[in-house]
């Protein structure tokens, strides 16, 4: 079932992803060329595109997304764990260069050395394999674990490097623990993945504390970058598009998980 709800949300993803829908668009537009809803569509996903390079329409639905969890306004004095997730490496590149290579969701790794300084005698997971549907070859713990080799840090953090998704990101990382460890975790990943994030864990039966970093979301002008805004504007809809699915197949506990009292 996992590998089912895995293959098929790739899928389903690489259609409804706004810049492969605008292409899907287009290529049905011209296709349809002669008819006058061919017209239409073209019209459609010109503007489409017309409005995306100019401006940050991703900022709309990431703005829910990355305020649904605040950052702790006092950290605890203990904690059970802390726990990682993926996603702010590259690694392929880290594979093929030999050395630890990250992207723009760097900072959920970035945050480490400070936490690992503060919690000193706390378990710390780090969880994330490979979410791509063609290639398990390369393993994001593969790179994380190089990166934390170079800081002395590797002996501090148990890797896991199977999971493909954030479900698996939660069910793998507890077959990694001696025994049902009380207390809260702290839970880091992006602040837009948080939501989703809480609900999966929360499911799988974890207490955690949301710890959200790497907002993308920023001010509601005017900017001419495409690419940037189409970027946003995936991501943001890639999660609002996980958040319903996970909560129709079970995954989550709520379709959009709200804060608790801390570690509940």
């Amino acid at each position: 079932m996992q590998d089912l709800f895995f293959y098929l949300s790739k899928t389903l993803w690489f259609v409804l992803s706004p810049d492969h829908f605008l292409w899907l668009l287009t290529l049905l537009a011209l296709f349809l060329c002669r008819r006058r809803v061919g017209f239409l569509l073209l019209l459609l996903a010109v503007l489409g595109q017309g409005v995306m390079a100019f401006y940050p329409l991703g900022n709309l639905l990431l703005r829910p997304l990355e305020q649904r969890f605040a950052m702790p306004t006092e950290m605890p004095e203990r904690l059970a764990g802390i726990i990682v997730l993926g996603g702010g490496e590259d690694a392929e590149e880290s594979f093929l260069h030999q050395q630890a290579q990250f992207n723009q969701g760097a900072e959920r790794l970035m945050v480490l050395p400070a936490l690992l300084e503060q919690y000193p005698d706390t378990p710390v997971i780090f969880t994330g394999g490979s979410g791509s549907m063609l290639q398990q070859t390369y393993k994001g713990g593969d790179a994380v674990a190089q990166w934390l080799a170079t800081l002395g840090l590797a002996d501090r953090v148990q890797i896991e490097r199977e999971s493909r998704n954030t479900f698996e990101n939660a069910v793998f990382s507890r077959r990694l623990l001696a025994d049902e460890s009380q207390g809260p975790w702290l839970l880091v990943t992006s602040a837009f993945h948080m939501p989703r994030s809480v609900g999966v864990f929360r499911q799988a039966g974890w207490q955690v504390i949301p710890y959200p970093v790497d907002y993308r979301s920023g001010a509601d002008r005017i900017r001419p970058l495409l690419n940037l805004n189409m970027d946003d504007l995936n991501v943001a809809v890639r999660e609002w598009i996980g958040l319903l699915a996970y909560y129709l197949s079970d995954y989550t506990d709520a379709l959009f998980p709200a804060p608790r009292g801390a570690g509940r």
